[in-house]
């Protein structure tokens, strides 16, 4: 058995006035990446510099306003890479880097002499506060944990009034979740009065989840505490850095925004320490299937990922929200007959929304596409075949012959696995369309005929081969289909009947071909069975429907 004993439950947040559950995510948040320095710190791999500029790049594509490009006081390949982003001038005008130190003056110092050149920069210092840290780490009280936050930032101060550019300073109390919130405030507080903080001048103060320590709502409940303890709320601006050690980052930050959170630090698909940071690419994916902005460019994911498992070297999981290849695959038959039924009710309605079961967006408006939706195996039924029959090859099968044909399906599928569309599509021709043996239609002449009491009824005159000797007989109708039909009756010595029939066309244009479906019964076994023709002439397709029905009921 587990020794849960061993572990004690983290206190959670008496808040009764908390306010954030009536409240709805409006608006997107001031985005910042940390993929540079937080994601990359966790890399096995770390980044080189020319993977962190295409990376930096992507991020700019992509429309962060705010990047954190790295520590640049911790290492020379950190230094020289801010410094490429500047001597090569790859930063925009209306973006701004930040870069992280500690609260030691000869970082500081060092931190200042990367960011020269540079017009605006976020420099965010940081010390842990939680009571766990301060205990078994530093050893010191409140009072000494919190004279390094304002030591830090009368440093930052100093070499800021010498800086040629603009300098806005974030402030964490790292281990925000595990500190008590009384000096979580005072802590922020003293920076934010040391800052010299306004409305005119803000300062970010930024509340991470550095260790994911609780259930969403405490997040929510200690963000939202924060949040109406400040003084002069309006000179802050209110940032949250969650992480996903509990594996439920996306809730906690998404909480965090109802709580009064401003400003979200995060990564793409959630690369960063242990479970990783929060993932911005599902936060603002979440936000655009709910008709909300994210005010970034997220319109080609696929191009997303592609650069991101190139520079980092992770994979993106298949099950990933959003990026992963099969979250918009269905292998459910009940899911694939709902997404092929959506899909249709979507077009012939020409609604303003986008309504389809268990497709929460379209896949084509993040770049992905509908191919890959709907994958045959096993578990697939009925449905599922006939939406990749529609959508790969236009073939409209009428709703009884669902499931006659997933039956062949099933039995490869168990034998195999996965189906492709392609070997889908080699079993309809297999079964169907190319079911000519032994009875092979070759050609028909239509007229009219006589009945002799002033009507007309349908003459068909049909060629075939019968084992490959070629034979003849006619048929008289009320139709092409029932000329047809009786004419074999005789000639072959059977009794069939027609149950059903349908047509459709392929495609469109002037060679367009036409698809029959025949229904078609033997009467002395009870057995029925479907045949499918196809040609540029439905009277031809009609037949060749017949005599693959047939072929597949006697023979």
């Amino acid at each position: 058995m587990l020794n849960y004993q061993r572990y004690k439950r983290v206190p959670v947040v008496d808040f009764p006035e908390r306010t954030w559950p009536n409240k709805e995510i409006e608006k997107a948040p001031v985005w910042c990446s940390v993929d540079l320095r937080d994601g990359n710190q966790a890399l096995v791999e770390p980044m080189v510099v020319e993977e962190k500029i295409e990376m930096f790049n992507l991020l700019v594509k992509l429309g962060f306003k705010e990047i954190e490009v790295g520590f640049p006081a911790a290492s020379q390949i950190e230094f020289d890479f801010l410094r490429q982003l500047v001597d090569r001038k790859l930063i925009p005008d209306d973006v701004v880097v930040q870069v992280l130190v500690q609260c030691r003056e000869h970082l500081i110092k060092r931190t200042f002499e990367a960011l020269k050149g540079i017009k605006k920069a976020i420099v965010h210092i940081y010390n842990s506060t939680s009571t766990l840290q301060r205990d078994v780490v530093f050893h010191k009280d409140m009072e000494e944990i919190k004279e390094i936050a304002i030591i830090g930032t009368k440093l930052v101060q100093k070499y800021a009034a010498d800086f040629d550019g603009e300098i806005l300073l974030e402030y964490s109390p790292e281990s925000f979740t595990g500190t008590e919130l009384d000096f979580a405030l005072d802590i922020c507080t003293a920076v934010q009065e040391t800052w010299g903080a306004t409305k005119d001048k803000k300062i970010i103060l930024n509340l991470p989840s550095t260790v994911e320590m609780n259930t969403p709502n405490v997040y929510a409940d200690q963000i939202e505490w924060m949040h109406t303890h400040f003084k002069n709320r309006e000179s802050i601006i209110l940032s949250v850095h969650p992480h996903n050690d509990r594996g439920t980052g996306i809730a906690a930050t998404e909480l965090a925004l109802l709580a009064g959170a401003d400003r979200v630090e995060g990564t793409l698909f959630g690369n960063g320490e242990r479970t990783g940071n929060v993932d911005i690419t599902t936060v603002a994916y979440n936000m655009f299937s709910q008709g909300i902005n994210p005010e970034l460019n997220l319109e080609n994911v696929r191009e997303i990922a592609e650069v991101y498992e190139r520079c980092t070297k992770m994979e993106i999981h298949p099950r990933h929200p959003y990026a992963g290849k099969l979250v918009f695959t269905a292998f459910s038959g009940s899911h694939q007959d709902a997404i092929n039924k959506g899909m249709h009710a979507l077009q012939e309605r020409k609604g303003q929304y986008w309504e389809v079961p268990y497709l929460p967006i379209d896949p084509s408006d993040i770049g992905r596409q509908y191919e890959p939706i709907v994958r045959i195996n096993s578990q697939s039924g009925k449905g599922g075949v006939a939406f990749v029959m529609d959508t790969f090859y236009g073939f409209k099968l009428p709703k009884g012959m669902h499931k006659e044909f997933a039956d062949v399906i099933q039995k490869i599928s168990e034998q195999q696995g996965e189906v492709a569309p392609e070997q889908i599509m080699a079993e309809f021709k297999k079964n169907y369309l190319d079911k000519k043996e032994p009875m092979h239609f070759r050609k028909c002449r239509i007229s009219d005929a006589d009945t002799g009491n002033g009507e007309f009824a349908t003459l068909a005159k049909v060629t075939y081969t019968d084992h490959g000797i070629e034979k003849y007989f006619e048929g008289v109708g009320n139709g092409p289909i029932d000329a047809v039909q009786r004419g074999l009756e005789d000639e072959l010595g059977i009794q069939i009947r027609v149950m059903d029939y349908s047509e459709h066309a392929l495609s469109s244009g002037s060679g367009a071909q036409a698809a029959s479906y025949i229904h078609v019964l033997d009467v002395k076994t009870g057995k029925a069975t479907y045949g499918v023709g196809i040609s540029s002439n439905i009277t031809r397709a009609s037949i060749r429907g017949i005599f693959s029905a047939v072929n597949r009921l006697f023979y």
